[in-house]
């Protein structure tokens, strides 16, 4: 296999692991899909300043990525498809302030205006996606609220206070569902619910059931 080839196989899967569209990459790379195409099949090399991105963005060495020996392929029997929650946003410049302020932590992957992707331990459990960028094979518009983040803490009283702190939206009072299930809602600059739920003290002492 010619190094080529075999440069082209390992960027195609780094980038499916990550679960990112030949789209997504490109967006990151500031290049576009074509020539994310034409690495993977082995048609071109990538410069020098975009093998550094690459592995910076993946967290990879440089020698795993440009090593001219065939990749491990993965057996069918190890084929999963990854997942990953996109969340479809109208201010995507605002949203993106809102959820690194929720989250306490920068995005992951920050794109020129498309997207963004938010990843603990490596997984990712949010993205935003800017509405201007969405392809919708429907000529009906999306419905709102499709679904509730919930997230979740080990001191509830402390989490409230934060979110009370930062100003970040509308939020509710902490309340109990049922035994031993206390919650809080916050919305998003799109009105996306968010509950946020965990043990709930008060001055140091578990609440009650």
């Amino acid at each position: 296999m010619d190094i080529k080839t075999s440069i082209g196989r390992r960027i195609q899967q780094q980038r499916i692991i990550r679960g990112l569209s030949q789209e997504a990459l490109g967006e990151l790379l500031g290049i576009s899909r074509q020539s994310v195409s034409k690495w993977e099949l082995g048609q071109t090399l990538p410069d020098i300043d975009k093998v550094v991105q690459l592995c910076e963005l993946w967290g990879i060495a440089t020698d795993e990525l440009l090593r001219n020996t065939p990749p491990a392929l993965l057996e069918p029997s190890e084929h999963i498809l990854n997942w990953g929650l996109y969340l479809i946003v109208k201010d995507f410049a605002l949203s993106v302030r809102f959820y690194e302020q929720l989250l306490g932590r920068k995005a992951t992957i920050l794109g020129t205006g498309r997207f963004a992707q938010f990843r603990f331990n490596g997984n990712c459990i949010l993205s935003i996606m800017n509405k201007s960028h969405l392809y919708n094979p429907s000529d009906k518009p999306p419905d709102v609220h499709k679904f509730v983040l919930n997230l979740w803490t080990t001191d509830l009283s402390r989490e409230f206070e934060r979110i009370q702190t930062l100003q970040i939206g509308p939020y509710t009072d902490i309340s109990c569902q049922y035994a031993n299930y206390y919650y809080f809602n916050l919305v998003d600059p799109d009105y996306n619910l968010i509950e946020i739920t965990g043990e709930y003290y008060e001055s140091g002492i578990l609440s009650p059931s």
